[in-house]
């Protein structure tokens, strides 16, 4: 669903880009009540591993593919408001190093990728959460109920952007009963692989998945033949091995890399669900050249590698390499600035 330049009009796309930078400054006060010592260094492996698995596009129809939007995923792994950090860096780098999705359109990207999103599925996982028995189960059925409803969400929002703002004059009726249709589709394979990624941290490290904090059922013991709650135990000192992320982290990258450079290759060549509906409806009449059209990597390929696997596995790494770096750099530098508030504030506490 990258908006390129041309879809939606100059006014709108300002309009959209001030919408997207607040949510962003927003998301950035948030993120410092989510980021810990802990989720810090994962959330930009969150990020690159979201970059990673939009390079698989899966088919979900005759001629179209959809890919992971990731705003499920992010905002129940770290949090909300670090989630739309997470998209807005990978629709970012995506952008300026890949030519994915338009400059001019980024902010519409963000809005309609990262903030509706993120606020669709994490609202609807914390009211099935408030529903469903406090389990890891429920987690996993809350985040593919969650990913499932923001895709098409997505699309609607798109839609209603283009109502005010698109470029060509196709009637919008069409266009949203296109949009949400195929998105759809590609909402069933965003819930699969959103759940089974939650379900998988949940497995090893459940504490380090923000959406499971306090979800923990507490303990039965079957007393006269009824099931009563087991008395509180005093916590133990966790140990060293299982506080740290490091493994998590090298297992996370490692899984990104090896999606990105290797399994990247074998995804479907069919245009995504937005390039479908716009080569059907009409609007993509007034497309522009991507500003990074000339990109060395450019539509996730190394320029002068000959080779279509060893170049799109390059570019898949790079990609990575750089979504990660960057990621990482930002939610450190939130987190520190959580870290030095508290002591900031100190002397005129005296």
């Amino acid at each position: 669903m990258h908006v390129p330049d041309g879809f939606i009009n100059a006014p709108v796309s300002v309009a959209a880009g001030v919408a997207a930078a607040a949510a962003v400054a927003v998301s950035l006060r948030g993120a410092r009540r989510e980021l810990d010592e802990r989720t810090a260094p994962l959330a930009g492996l969150v990020a690159a591993f979201i970059f990673a698995v939009q390079m698989l596009n899966f088919p979900v129809a005759a001629g179209t593919s959809g890919h992971l939007l990731g705003g499920a995923l992010a905002a129940i792994l770290v949090g909300p408001y670090t989630g739309v950090l997470c998209v807005s860096v990978v629709l970012l780098m995506q952008g300026i190093l890949f030519a994915d999705g338009g400059l001019t359109a980024l902010g519409v990207n963000i809005s309609v990728m990262g903030v509706v999103t993120v606020v669709i599925a994490y609202a609807i996982f914390r009211g099935l959460l408030k529903a469903l028995p406090p389990t890891r189960r429920s987690v996993t059925a809350a985040a593919f109920a969650g990913a499932l409803l923001s895709v098409p969400a997505a699309a609607g929002a798109f839609t209603a952007i283009y109502a005010v703002g698109g470029t060509t004059d196709v009637p919008i009726a069409k266009v949203f009963t296109a949009m949400v249709g195929v998105h759809v589709l590609i909402g069933i394979g965003e819930a699969a692989i959103t759940a089974a990624t939650v379900g998988a941290v949940i497995a090893v490290r459940p504490d380090l998945v923000h959406g499971a904090r306090g979800l923990t059922a507490p303990l039965k013991l079957r007393v006269g033949g009824e099931l009563v709650d087991a008395p509180a135990a005093a916590p133990a000192p966790a140990p060293a091995a299982a506080r740290s992320t490091r493994k998590v982290w090298a297992t996370g990258l490692v899984t990104a890399l090896v999606l990105a450079g290797f399994v990247s290759f074998y995804a479907s060549a069919s245009p995504d669900g937005l390039e479908k509906v716009a080569a059907d409806k009409g609007i993509d009449q007034k497309v522009e050249e991507h500003a990074a059209a000339d990109s060395p990597l450019a539509d996730y390929s190394v320029k002068d590698v000959d080779d279509a696997r060893l170049s799109g596995g390059l570019a898949g790494v790079i990609g990575v390499g750089a979504t990660v770096a960057v990621g990482s750099g930002i939610f450190w530098t939130v987190r520190r600035r959580r870290t030095d508030e508290p002591a900031a504030a100190a002397p005129s506490a005296v």
